[in-house]
């Protein structure tokens, strides 16, 4: 071996020697327990907050949007006006189309974008995209002609709402016999005119249910041997039964179809349903002497105070001479009031569950 290559030899084993005795000495400190302050430290791997990972940034490019406005034969159409109106900005891009009916938006970000195209003659057009990154989006501009357009109202009036609420109420009977007809489980039924509310009084009166809770009535009157100067027999009954269904017929037409045609009143209960049991309870007790008027205002039963005092002096006509008296017009004018009241407390709490086609107005109706 010569001794060139033993000199490269020698220098390589001096390296080999310092070279670890360098690793061995920057391991001596882990090794003996330094500090960890005294020890080589690496710098920490800084990490946006919120995030798992290293933040890696997306770069977006923008685009454009264009097109060419043109009729439906493919003619161009100039001085067109284009609004592009995109999420997130707050006031909307506008431009007239060339003279080639061409538009462009340029330098656009990407996201949702509408554009509305408007010229003189044509119907105006509005398409919707998404403009994705570095995207060219050519928009499809074919205007059609403008046509002469017929706005035609179609409006109801409230008596044939009426009518048709009204032929509701006709087909409500208690137990599916009784009639209910002065009943609304409509809140805001329209109000009724004045024939309508003649028709609903006679209905009642003609209805055969009428004809025999009046004959009741009458045998009850002869049992007991009310109005004694009538008789007995059926010449007594057949006239407790006329003075009775007479009584009817007043209290009825007077106090539902007369006055409150007159004085603009509803001669309907309307069935309130919710609130308190509390609230309903002075709702139905005050609804005899508390009515709806045609304005849908809340105000005083004029026609029902009115009509008993009416109907207990036409009684003075057919009641023998010992039964009349003011205490019978005051006394049928009370009994009547007192009488609504209890029907009304039936009618908001029990009536309504035995009363077959009644509509229902709430989700939460029975």
């Amino acid at each position: 071996m010569g001794s060139g290559n033993r000199l490269l030899m020698r220098i390589a084993r001096k390296l080999t020697i310092e070279t670890g005795s360098l690793l061995w000495l920057s391991l001596l400190p882990l090794a003996l327990g330094f500090p960890a302050h005294l020890q080589p430290q690496q710098p920490p791997f800084v990490q946006a907050p919120g995030t798992e990972s290293p933040v890696i940034p997306q770069l977006l490019s923008a685009g454009s949007i264009s097109g060419t406005v043109m009729d439906e034969t493919g003619a161009v159409i100039l001085g067109a006006r284009v609004t592009l109106t995109r999420a997130g900005q707050s006031a909307p891009q506008q431009m007239l189309s060339g003279d080639y009916g061409q538009f462009s938006f340029a330098n656009l970000l990407p996201g949702t974008f509408q554009i509305r195209i408007t010229a003189s003659g044509f119907a105006a057009r509005t398409f919707t995209g998404i403009l994705h990154s570095g995207q060219f989006y050519i928009v499809p501009c074919a205007l059609a002609p403008e046509t002469l357009r017929t706005e035609v109202v179609v409006t109801v009036r409230q008596e044939e709402v009426a009518e048709e609420q009204i032929k509701a109420q006709e087909k409500q009977r208690v137990l599916a016999v009784i009639p209910n007809f002065y009943v609304s489980y409509v809140p805001n039924a329209a109000p009724l005119t004045s024939k309508q509310k003649f028709r609903l009084a006679w209905k009642t009166m003609i209805d055969p249910v009428t004809f025999a809770l009046t004959g009741a009535t009458a045998g009850v009157q002869q049992a007991q041997n009310d109005f004694s100067a009538y008789g007995q027999g059926a010449q007594g009954y057949a006239k407790r039964f006329a003075a009775s269904y007479a009584d009817n017929v007043a209290g009825t037409f007077i106090g539902s179809a007369i006055l409150p045609s007159l004085l603009k009143q509803d001669p309907r209960y309307f069935y309130k349903g919710t609130g308190s049991t509390g609230s309903r309870i002075l709702y139905a007790i005050s609804s005899s002497v508390i009515c709806r008027g045609d304005n849908l205002r809340r105000q005083p039963n004029y026609s029902a105070i009115l009509g008993s005092m009416a109907s207990g002096g036409i009684s003075y006509l057919y009641y023998p001479a010992q039964d009349r008296g003011a205490g019978r017009v005051f006394g049928n004018v009370l009994f009547s009031l007192g009488e609504a009241s209890v029907v009304n407390l039936f009618q908001e709490f029990v009536i309504r569950k035995f009363t077959k086609n009644v509509p229902k107005q709430n989700p939460s109706d029975p």
